[in-house]
């Protein structure tokens, strides 16, 4: 009996009944077979290159996607305020997961990303975007009333801040900069001031041009797109051929299948340029539909977070939000000229295992609170040094009527 009680603690039955609940479920889906359509045809030419089925790569897409709907489920079902409270086991873990990938990690394509776990190449960085989402909650609910102070924001936040060490190091950009704007976002909605926010910004670009200093080849892959025609044969050659494949479009595209660049012209077109084999294949109209569809997503997490009562949860949706968002944005700037291409996936889109199953699993976690009922106090974060002078305001305003009292009492004795 106290074995099932306990097992009891972290999982409940499915939740049903929202109609914003149901709305997720039905952008999710359209997202996901869209994307899977998309991985099918853009990863054609890959397959061939590697001497296997053209099928091979949107096969194990399927497969991956099969865990992912199973991560939704099960995180749809978890009680929140048990995922919550385990935000600081869910951090270490993580954090050993990148310190791992540097000590046994894979290398592929110039980057150490990867796990080899023999059924999958597990990617931790993906993970820590989902970590930092229930982590940072986590210190907005239990640690609000120091997060206005300079020096404890970052003691609190030191996982985060070592965890995007790790990532940046591997080495990847792109994802570091998603963890800290997800980070970053969650903070800023939960009321850190913006002479702090400021701060943080400018803490953060210094700290991008050291990298870039120390790294000139990466530096230099970086600022490509905004003089893309000075080494089309080099670092600007991923964006001239993204935007010959765009242009080779036009309105409705060269039909399904019938992509041209997957064929050994564009570099990645199953995952970095995924986008660009949808606008070669299906024109600007099928660039709108993917466009629409996050538009889509996003008004509907926007409704789950205005309809949820409990501020904490509300926070993750806003952070699971910020990361789709992000993600989208970076990536369709990055293959149209408009931002540097950095490994950003396109989310749901781009092929890629770990990524596909945690953004499910987010997806899970946001229909789980579309469900949810509950209250929470006050975690607005507040400046430091107000809430102090308040206190100390208030304490003397209780004390005074007392010390009044006690002058009239001593009065009357002398009387």
């Amino acid at each position: 009996m106290a074995k099932a009680r306990a097992s009891l603690g972290l999982l409940q039955p499915l939740p049903r009944g929202s109609f914003n609940a149901r709305m997720l479920l039905l952008v999710t889906t359209f997202l996901i077979t869209f994307g899977t359509i998309a991985v099918a045809t853009a990863s054609e030419g890959q397959s061939a290159a590697n001497g296997a089925s053209s099928l091979s790569i949107v096969l194990r897409d399927v497969i991956y996607l099969g865990f992912g709907i199973f991560a939704l489920y099960v995180v749809a079902r978890i009680r929140l305020d048990q995922l919550v409270r385990k935000a600081p086991l869910l951090a270490l873990g993580g954090l050993g997961l990148l310190a791992a990938v540097k000590l046994v990690g894979v290398t592929s394509n110039g980057g150490k990303r990867w796990l080899n776990l023999h059924v999958i190449y597990l990617q931790p960085s993906e993970i820590f975007k989902f970590v930092t989402v229930i982590l940072v909650a986590w210190l907005v609910q239990h640690h609000h009333d120091e997060l206005g102070n300079w020096k404890q924001l970052v003691i609190w936040t030191s996982p985060i801040l070592l965890g995007a060490g790790l990532i940046v190091i591997e080495p990847d950009i792109g994802t570091t900069s998603v963890v800290l704007a997800i980070a970053f976002v969650m903070l800023a909605v939960a009321g850190l001031s913006r002479k702090l926010l400021v701060r943080i910004a400018g803490l953060g670009i210094v700290a991008f041009l050291i990298y870039m200093k120390l790294r000139p080849y990466s530096a230099a892959r970086f600022f490509s797109f905004l003089h893309p025609n000075r080494d089309l044969l080099g670092s600007g050659y991923q964006l001239l051929e993204s935007k010959i494949a765009l242009g080779a479009g036009g309105l409705t595209g060269l039909g399904l299948g019938n992509s041209r660049s997957k064929w050994g012209l564009l570099p990645n077109p199953h995952t970095d340029f995924i986008f660009t084999i949808i606008g070669e294949e299906m024109g600007l109209l099928g660039t709108l539909v993917v466009i629409g569809l996050f538009v889509w997503f996003l008004f509907v997490a926007t409704r789950i977070a205005q309809q949820c009562m409990n501020e904490v949860y509300r926070l993750i949706v806003v952070g699971v939000t910020a990361w789709i968002m992000v993600e989208a944005l970076i990536n369709i700037a990055s293959v149209v000229g408009g931002w540097a291409v950095t490994g950003i996936p396109l989310p749901f889109f781009s092929y890629g295992g770990t990524a596909l199953i945690t953004e499910l699993a987010a997806v899970g976690l946001l229909y789980n609170i579309a469900h949810d009922k509950s209250r929470a106090g006050d975690v607005e974060i507040r400046e430091y040094e107000m809430t102090n002078f308040r206190e100390s305001l208030e304490s003397r305003t209780l004390t005074r009527p007392r010390t009044a009292s006690r002058r009239r009492h001593g009065q009357r004795q002398r009387r």
